[in-house]
């Protein structure tokens, strides 16, 4: 399995998964560099993400939406902080609506992914990810976490083996 840990952390506000993969630190990068990649995993199985603006560059910004089965169709958007290619990006991440404009239903919060050379926990060399959710407040942890982001995150991770393996 991709994810090799993940650790919820309510007195420092803060989310972090980690993931494996056998492919090399650039093939990783492109990722999150590539919105057609970013649409094959970023939402769980059965929540497909399509991004309809990726300006990959500081302070560009991303609006994407997912597909809910029950029909519902929710919007997301990115500010990107910092970005050190191939092996770092800070992203605030938010909630908004089909133009990307913040809802302010709840906060916008930031992760950070790191992106490192590993020997993998299943032997021979790869790639280690971290990703590093950072709330603003106990309200915005409980609310994201009773929400399924822990589980969504995972799973969606989960995807990544595939994609990586089909090039």
């Amino acid at each position: 399995m991709t994810v090799i840990s993940s650790e919820k952390d309510p007195e420092a506000l803060t989310l972090t998964i980690v993931s494996e993969f056998s492919a090399p630190v650039e093939r990783v990068w492109r990722l999150w560099e590539d919105p057609r990649q970013l649409e094959r995993w970023w939402g769980p199985p059965g929540y497909p993400a399509t991004f309809t603006r990726h300006d990959f560059s500081v302070p560009g910004r991303s609006v994407y939406y997912m597909d809910v089965p029950e029909g519902d169709r929710p919007y997301g958007w990115w500010s990107f902080l910092s970005i050190d290619p191939p092996r770092f990006l800070e992203i605030e991440d938010g909630f908004g609506d089909e133009t990307g404009e913040p809802t302010g239903d709840i906060p916008p919060g930031t992760f950070e992914v790191t992106i490192e050379p590993a020997e993998l926990a299943a032997g021979g060399p790869g790639t280690r990810m971290t990703i590093t959710n950072r709330f603003v407040s106990l309200e915005q942890f409980d609310r994201l976490m009773e929400m399924g982001q822990e589980i969504g995150m995972t799973l969606a991770l989960g995807q990544i083996d595939d994609l990586l393996a089909g090039g």
